[in-house]
C-alpha cells in the first residue's frame, strides 16, 4: 500500500486514468483495480464519482465517446453480418 492516505488516492486516480484510456467504464474500472492491483471497489468508485465531479465535462465527452464507439462496432458487426450471409448465399447458390 502507499505511503499515505494522499498517496494512494493518487495512485488510485491514475490507475482510473489508465482505466479511462482503455475505454473502460466505471464498473469494468472497479473490477479490473479489485482484480489486478487488490483496491477495494469501494475506493475506486469514490475516486471516480470525486473526478466525475471535478472534470464533469470530460467525463460528459467520455461517455459520448463511447457510445460512439459501440455503435461503430455494431455497424461493422453487422456489416460483417450482412457480408457474411451474402458470401453463404452466393456459394450455395453457385452450387446447385
Amino acid at each position: 500500500m502507499a505511503d499515505s492516505p494522499a498517496s494512494y488516492i493518487r495512485l488510485v486516480q491514475h490507475l482510473i486514468e489508465r482505466c479511462l484510456l482503455f475505454n473502460m467504464t466505471e464498473e469494468e474500472c472497479v473490477m479490473a483495480l479489485s482484480k489486478h492491483a487488490n483496491i477495494n471497489p469501494v475506493i475506486t468508485t469514490t475516486v471516480w464519482k470525486e473526478l466525475e465531479k471535478e472534470n464533469k465535462e470530460f467525463f460528459e465527452a467520455y461517455d459520448r465517446q463511447r457510445e460512439d464507439l459501440i455503435f461503430e462496432m455494431e455497424t461493422q458487426q453487422v456489416l460483417l453480418k450482412l457480408v457474411s450471409d451474402a458470401q453463404d448465399q452466393s456459394s450455395s447458390g453457385s452450387l446447385s
